[in-house]
């Protein structure tokens, strides 16, 4: 039980909300502006809670006929699905008292109040009926917007105060690579969501269509990155050394969508690496300039 709840928390989720924050706040320090310890852990709190709150409440919500542990009772799946109500609830509340603290401290300006208003929204429409965007063909849009969107955007604004299009100019190539790889993991769970008729983006699309998408994807975010230096953006050039990997990607999955042999684990970990790792090089080289 203890080892199914922990994989439907999809801790996974978390290190890349945590991976992408600490991108968002690191960027305003390049800029010139003193890092500020308190307020990053608060609103690192914050968005761990909010993204753990969204992963747990998509399965509260899962319907019926799908279980959420192998061979549960229906004792089991009920209690299991309070369980993770609770910690849902919990997780919001906190949340709400995180940004209560940052704004008596005075770090909450309307624009990163904007952020966290729009991440609590996009919580609840991915996870709640009737919108429930994970089971219409939008989860992992709004999976990809949130991790590599909102939350960086609501690290940078709470350590800069307002925008700057150095950011915009980030997150929008890595929203897309983000996108790419929960593509990945649909073409993955393809059979299991066929299934139980999940409205996944990759069956919404289908597979003719979702394989060119996934290569314009990549094609479109290392196309930004190389006119970087073009416009002035020179420090993004790290995001360049996950090239490779972005290359090998487009081909496994080419080869599997021409009828080869599929190795789900070498992809998945593929596309794990190219937004990872992108986004790591890229916080990286922002704390050290």
């Amino acid at each position: 039980m203890l080892r199914n709840s922990l994989k439907l928390s999809r801790p996974l989720h978390l290190l890349l909300a945590a991976l992408t924050y600490t991108l968002g706040a690191s960027i305003p320090a390049y800029l010139g502006n003193f890092l500020q310890p308190a307020i990053f852990a608060l609103g690192l709190a914050g968005v761990l809670l909010a993204q753990l709150s969204m992963s747990l409440l998509a399965e509260v919500f899962r319907p019926h006929n799908e279980p959420l542990i192998e061979n549960e009772t229906p004792q089991q799946k009920e209690t299991l699905r309070n369980n993770l109500l609770y910690i849902s609830i919990a997780a919001l509340t906190v949340t709400a008292f995180i940004v209560y603290l940052l704004y008596l401290n005075k770090a909450l300006a309307l624009s990163s109040f904007l952020f966290l208003l729009s991440s609590f929204i996009l919580i609840l429409s991915y996870s709640i009926p009737p919108i429930r965007l994970t089971n219409r063909g939008f989860g992992e849009a709004a999976l990809a917007a949130h991790i590599a969107y909102i939350i960086p955007s609501i690290g940078f604004l709470l350590q800069a105060k307002e925008n700057h299009r150095l950011l915009i100019f980030i997150l929008v190539p890595l929203t897309a690579l983000a996108l790419a790889y929960f593509l990945i993991l649909n073409f993955q769970t393809f059979s299991d969501d066929q299934k139980y008729q999940r409205g996944t983006f990759l069956r919404r699309l289908t597979w003719e269509r979702a394989v060119p998408l996934h290569h314009s994807l990549i094609v479109f975010t290392y196309s930004i990155f190389a006119i970087a230096p073009i416009l002035g953006f020179s420090v993004l050039w790290p995001a360049l050394l996950t090239l490779p990997f972005a290359i090998l990607q487009i081909v496994l999955l080419r080869n599997i969508s021409l009828g080869g042999k599929p190795n789900w684990t070498l992809l998945t970990t593929t596309a794990l690496a190219v937004f990872g790792l992108t986004t790591y090089f890229l916080t990286l080289t922002f704390w050290i300039r």
